[in-house]
């Protein structure tokens, strides 16, 4: 067997989300069949391991899976091939052979997505699906000021939704940044770090408009992580603006080489 690392960009719009589940159209689901597929459905099936779940509606422009395949074939074979059985909102960016050793989760040193903050009066039929919307005046400055209090290590409990699994809610965020398209008329929020909890992107983007737009003190962040309490945040920001850049993986960052302790997962 053969372990592939392949990278995937993916418009969310029409899937249930990454995790397969049944009579749903799921990411995971679609290339798994394809994958299957493309070795002659094999039995036991060829199971299909993700960095990391995302949700309805999320896209992506670089997640990460591994299968193990019972055919050596070379990577723009599987790029080829595999592309050639994808739908259209699903396409395969990069193949490479990787060790039996190597998990497309487990060995997750970091993380990189982006908001899409519409900031038309209307929403913009053409990019409801891409992007979340904001109609209330913003300043970008206390933007800005206020996503420098994501960076570090914090609890983030404040900013995990209900239905998590994770062990702990401490993140570290090595970069938060944003800036104004003023062409596109929208506000694109950055954030990179270590791992991610269930909605924390869209959490945050909430929190951090709200104080752009003096709904709250300008450095608020810092007493939802004394608090804890997720009710404080408040708002989930819709999933359509919401981008799964880069999954980063050991010896990928040498400035963020670490990932997640197992204890913390």
């Amino acid at each position: 067997m053969i372990r592939y690392k392949v990278t995937l960009a993916y418009d969310g719009t029409l899937f249930s989300g990454f995790e397969r589940q049944p009579d749903r159209r799921t990411i995971e689901g679609v290339l798994t069949q394809k994958v299957n597929i493309m070795a002659k459905n094999p039995d036991p099936a060829i199971v299909v391991y993700g960095s990391g779940r995302t949700d309805a509606g999320v896209h992506a422009l670089g997640q990460v899976v591994h299968f193990d395949f019972p055919f050596d074939l070379p990577t723009k074979a599987i790029y080829r091939g595999l592309n050639s059985l994808l739908p259209l909102d699903m396409e395969i960016k990069k193949a490479e052979k990787v060790s039996d050793t190597f998990h497309a989760r487990y060995d997750v040193s970091g993380k990189r997505y982006v908001y899409r903050l519409d900031l038309g009066e209307f929403k913009d039929p053409f990019k409801r699906n891409y992007t979340g919307n904001w109609r209330f005046p913003i300043d970008i400055e206390r933007v800005q000021t206020a996503m420098k209090d994501f960076i570090g290590e914090h609890d983030f409990s404040s900013f995990v939704a209900s239905g998590s699994t994770a062990r702990s809610n401490i993140r570290t965020i090595y970069e938060a940044t944003a800036y104004l398209d003023k062409e596109a008329n929208e506000i694109r929020l950055e954030f990179y770090g270590n791992g991610f909890l269930y909605n924390m992107v869209r959490i945050m983007v909430g929190v951090v408009v709200e104080i752009g737009s003096q709904m709250r003190p300008e450095h608020d962040i810092l007493r939802l992580y004394d608090v804890k309490d997720r009710d404080q945040a408040r708002r989930t920001m819709p999933a359509s603006g919401l981008y799964l850049k880069k999954v980063y993986y050991e010896g990928e960052d040498p400035q963020h080489p670490t990932k997640i302790p197992k204890h913390q997962r």
